[in-house]
C-alpha cells in the first residue's frame, strides 16, 4: 500500500555540501533529499549515508531516461536507472523519482519508467511528476509490489483536482477498495 509520510519533515533542494546536511538534520528534519550531488559528488553521498543512516533520499530527476542536475537546467549522460542503482549501493534510504516531462502537467506519472526504475533497485521508491487525480494514485498501487511506495502530489492538491482526505482514503490504511462492501454504507431506497 502507498504510505503517506506522516509526521516527517524531509528538505531537499541545493544540498551540495556536509555542513548543509547536517545543519537540517540538527534542526530536526527526518531526512534530505539529495539531488545533484548524487550525479557530481557520489563519494559524498557515500559518506553522508555512512553519517547519517536512514536519513539521505536521493532525488533522480529525469528527461527522456537521463538524469538533469542543477535545478533540470543540465542533462547529463547517466541514464536514470544506472544512477538508482549505484545510489543503492551507497546506502540511500529511498528514491523520489521525477519524470520532468510530466511534472506540473497533470497528465498522470510516467507508469513504464517507474516500472523500470523500481524494477532495478531493491528500496522504495517515490513516485513524482504528473499525478492528477485520485485515478492516478490508485494507478500506482500496481507498482507497490516492485518497491513504489509514496506519491508526491503537487500540483492537483493547489488546483482541487485531488482531495487530501479523499486521496488518504484512496491508498492509506483502510483504502476504499479493501473494505468490504457491507461495510461501506450504501443503501437502496424503493
Amino acid at each position: 500500500m502507498l504510505r503517506p509520510w506522516r509526521c516527517r519533515f524531509r528538505s531537499g533542494g541545493g544540498l551540495r555540501d556536509r555542513a548543509s546536511v547536517k545543519q537540517l538534520l540538527d534542526l530536526g528534519v527526518h531526512q534530505v533529499i539529495l539531488g545533484t550531488i548524487a550525479v557530481e559528488q557520489p563519494q559524498l553521498v557515500a559518506d553522508l549515508c555512512g553519517e547519517f543512516p536512514g536519513q539521505i533520499i536521493v532525488g533522480i530527476d529525469a528527461r527522456e531516461g537521463r538524469v538533469a542536475t542543477k535545478g533540470w537546467l543540465e542533462t547529463s549522460d547517466v541514464l536514470a536507472t544506472d544512477l538508482a542503482q549505484q545510489m543503492t549501493t551507497l546506502g540511500v534510504s529511498a528514491l523520489i523519482y521525477t519524470d520532468i516531462h510530466r511534472d506540473g502537467t497533470l497528465q498522470g506519472p510516467n507508469l513504464a519508467s517507474l516500472r523500470e526504475l523500481a524494477t532495478t533497485v531493491s528500496i522504495p521508491v517515490i513516485a513524482s511528476g504528473g499525478i492528477s487525480s485520485i485515478t492516478d494514485l490508485l494507478s500506482l498501487l500496481s507498482l507497490v509490489p516492485l518497491g513504489v511506495t509514496g506519491a508526491i502530489v503537487g500540483r492537483a492538491l493547489y488546483t482541487g483536482a485531488i482531495a487530501l482526505p479523499e486521496a488518504l482514503r484512496a491508498i492509506g490504511n483502510g483504502r476504499w477498495q479493501d473494505v468490504p462492501t457491507t461495510d461501506v454504507g450504501f443503501s437502496t431506497f424503493a
